[in-house]
């Protein structure tokens, strides 16, 4: 039975306030744990939420502002201190990878972990597995940032009624499933199935509105976007490198989002209820206004007659 949820362990942008940590987002996604953008406390936060660092098997950073990475020594660490016996994925933009090991061997500690680092320096697939592909794709920031993007493969589902009828049962359903047919039976998998479309997830933070952003966010089940400012502060969103409630609702209308998750909200605005009146003026899907320590279920799996 898959288990995909988001698990939000901080909201806010630039420096904490008395109710928003730092930014980090854990997506659980079946047996994958993947932990994006851990800022300053995170650790902590987690502890709160109930996420273990043994529930870590990817590490995504978007770029290396110290809202994004300032937790990366207390979650390193903590994978060795509680020994993590699984290997732990490190990604992150390339031209940042002095930071990320100044961050890694911050201060002194026994390293037990095994933690292998990926760093991106392009566009595209970064990492393959059970859980679907993982994607990178360049965002327009201040200093270089990627946006990533999670893909489960499209596949098949069973239908019982044609099951039945064709009169396939018990270890030929899974041996119809692999091969794609029943040798010496004329069945195949497309006469007892429909396509079932595989889900989707994109996680966008600081970024000034580009090609990229689209792209990342078209056709997914969840998008995790950053809305730091609203529109009454267009400029400022545009001169820092940032997007508005009213901008990341326009990419989930254009890009068919089923939910929108919005988040790393400027200290200057205390009502996140302005960020939901902004988005829902545009976008007439589902939008959650993040707050700490709040889980998101991913959207459940759309039905063959609605994909």
């Amino acid at each position: 039975m898959s288990n995909r949820e988001l698990v939000v362990l901080g909201t806010a942008s630039q420096v904490p306030t008395r109710h928003r940590n730092h930014n980090g987002y854990l997506l659980r996604w079946d047996g994958e744990g993947i932990l994006f953008d851990p800022g300053e406390g995170t650790q902590r936060q987690m502890l709160m939420a109930g996420i273990a660092a043994n529930d870590i098997d990817r590490l995504c950073i978007t770029h290396f502002h110290g809202d994004h990475c300032l937790g990366v020594p207390g979650i390193v660490q903590r994978l060795s201190l509680d020994r993590v016996d699984h290997v732990v994925s490190a990604h992150f933009p390339a031209s940042g990878e002095h930071f990320f090991g100044r961050l890694r061997h911050a201060t002194q500690f026994y390293e037990s972990a095994d933690l292998r680092e990926f760093p991106i320096a392009a566009n595209g697939e970064i990492a393959r597995g059970p859980f679907g592909v993982l994607e990178a794709r360049r965002l327009d920031h201040g200093v270089e940032a990627f946006g990533y993007r999670l893909v489960e493969p499209d596949s098949r589902q069973m239908v019982p009624e044609k099951l039945r009828e064709y009169g396939v049962a018990g270890p030929d359903v899974g041996a119809l499933q692999r091969n794609g047919a029943l040798p010496g039976r004329e069945v195949r998998l497309e006469d007892v199935s429909v396509p079932r479309r595989g889900q989707r997830f994109a996680f966008v933070m600081d970024t000034r509105l580009c090609d990229s952003v689209f792209e990342l966010a078209d056709g997914v089940d969840m998008l995790v976007i950053e809305s730091t400012f609203l529109e009454e502060d267009a400029t400022l969103a545009k001169d820092y490198g940032h997007l508005t409630a009213a901008q990341a609702a326009r990419v989930a209308a254009d890009c068919g989002v089923r939910l929108l998750v919005l988040t790393h909200f400027s200290q200057r605005y205390p009502d996140g209820s302005k960020f939901l009146e902004e988005a829902r003026e545009i976008f007439d899907g589902q939008v959650v206004v993040a707050e700490d320590l709040l889980r998101i279920p991913v959207p459940k799996r759309r039905t063959a007659a609605t994909s």
